[in-house]
């Protein structure tokens, strides 16, 4: 997860979202993580889900869903948001969570 994470800052870098939103290709590959990421996340156990729900696990494999299914009415601005502002939290999180089940 956390890897592609970091592959959709990458992509992303230092882009507003009107140069992100003019980049087909970049759109394309985002939403591509986004899936990736849902898809991540939906294969950790409700009892894993459970004792780490300060993460809004739901709320990600349903933007995985969206990202998926209805790619036409998808709103570049929520990928945009999403990657910019919700990812790096996500990271965080994701990054306590390895350090807390390795000890």
């Amino acid at each position: 997860m956390c890897s592609e994470i970091d592959i959709a800052l990458e992509m992303i870098g230092t882009d507003t979202f009107e140069s992100f939103n003019e980049n087909e290709m970049k759109k394309r590959a985002v939403c591509m993580t986004v899936i990736n990421i849902g898809e991540l996340v939906k294969i950790l156990s409700a009892d894993f889900r459970l004792s780490n729900d300060h993460v809004p696990w739901k709320l990600i494999a349903g933007f995985r869903d969206i990202a998926a299914h209805k790619y036409g009415s998808l709103r570049m601005e929520d990928v945009y948001a999403t990657v910019t502002n919700d990812f790096p939290t996500l990271k965080k999180n994701a990054n306590e969570i390895l350090l807390k089940n390795e000890q």
